[in-house]
């Protein structure tokens, strides 16, 4: 997984380059928000979603930042690995 800030977005790519999947954010000092995921349909279903997901949450963490979880399916992946609620800004109302 890349950082690539210029975009902002993290990328996943396989061992020849191609982009298997990405995870916009919008940073603002030291909080980011992971805005979207993004699969690319010949790597769906192989786990690139979570290994992403799994990705930006340790390097947030590693830089002490706090994350608002605007995409849905990383809010959903997070609800299963509650390891991270102590980085989670949760707010009482689900964004759709």
């Amino acid at each position: 997984m890349t950082d690539v800030p210029e975009r902002e977005r993290f990328e996943a790519r396989d061992e020849t380059g191609t982009t298997a999947g990405v995870v916009t954010y919008q940073l603002t000092g030291n909080v980011i928000a992971y805005t979207h995921t993004k699969v690319a349909p010949e790597f769906e279903g192989k786990g690139v979603a979570s290994t992403l997901a799994r990705a930006v949450m340790d390097d947030a963490r590693a830089k002490g930042r706090t994350v608002v979880p605007i995409c849905p399916f990383l809010s959903d992946w997070l609800s299963k690995h509650g390891e991270y609620d102590d980085i989670v800004v949760r707010s009482t109302r689900k964004v759709k």
